[in-house]
């Protein structure tokens, strides 16, 4: 028996307790973040591939419901294939996130790990559309009040915490190091400050989105949380330092290339470039 994947364990806790809005926050949030083998009909030509669909019929006598086959490893993927008697099922190993975005409006849900794993389940296409349009949802703009304070960060929800430090772990090479800390501010608020020290040029957006959903998907009742960009230069780091929470980013890995030296990318992988899906 293999060990149980995220998605097992985020699936069996949502089924747990049916009324535990945290879990199902949680699997919806392990779903955008799994790495998904999505079934093709076909070899993918380039950038465009046409995802192979289930016909299911409605329990309300109305039109087929269509859902997209998605694993969350090869081998339950082959599984399937070896139910079905075939040696070959071409396939797509895309973020869920991008799938969810590619299908959004499109009326086509996901059957996750269908028949062969804990984790077995459809994922109706108006639950795949709220997860596409809360993936898409930008962040606040904080306005024109300014940052004047910062305190340390008593009473940080853990599931924010935790929340926020596996967003992280996923933004490698974005940012020097991350401190969470209280942040008073100059219309006399006070508010939960996410700093982010040294960010890549162009990182910005990424980083404020993936915090965006951390709350979002912490399920905590907490409005916003502020994020902020710091030089390591400038002197509130100090202070940060000093009372912050501070989250160091993991090293980033080598990036693969190929035999002329060029970066590979797998579809899906460049979000100015997502594939097309044909249906």
């Amino acid at each position: 028996m293999t060990n149980p994947t995220p998605l097992d364990q985020a699936h069996a806790a949502m089924e747990a307790d049916e009324s535990d809005d945290a879990a199902r926050l949680k699997f919806y949030e392990r779903l955008a973040d799994a790495e998904l083998f999505l079934l093709l009909k076909g070899e993918a030509q380039g950038e465009t591939m046409e995802p192979e669909l289930l016909d299911l019929e409605a329990e309300d006598g109305g039109d087929p419901e269509q859902y997209a086959l998605v694993f969350d490893n090869e081998d339950r993927l082959g599984a399937f294939a070896a139910d079905h008697k075939s040696d070959a099922m071409p396939y797509a190993a895309l973020p869920g996130r991008v799938i969810a975005t590619m299908l959004k409006g499109q009326k086509i849900g996901l059957a996750l790990n269908l028949g062969v794993a804990p984790s077995s389940i459809l994922v109706p296409d108006a639950a795949l559309d709220w997860l596409a349009d809360t993936l898409a949802a930008a962040p606040e703009d904080g306005g024109e009040r300014q940052l004047i304070g910062i305190d340390t960060p008593l009473g940080l929800p853990d599931a924010l915490i935790q929340g926020l430090e596996e967003k992280l772990v996923n933004a490698v090479g974005l940012a020097s190091h991350a401190v969470f800390a209280k942040g008073k501010f100059s219309d006399d608020s006070e508010g939960w400050l996410l700093a982010f020290i040294d960010a890549a040029p162009g990182a910005e957006p990424a980083l404020a989105r993936a915090t965006q959903e951390a709350l979002v998907f912490s399920g905590t009742d907490l409005a916003t949380v502020d994020v902020a960009f710091f030089s390591s230069g400038d002197p509130i780091c100090e202070h940060l330092d000093h009372l912050g929470l501070r989250y160091d980013f993991p090293d980033p890995e080598a990036e693969e290339r190929d035999d002329d030296g060029a970066v590979t990318r797998a579809p899906g992988s460049d979000p100015s470039k997502p594939p097309i899906l044909k249906h």
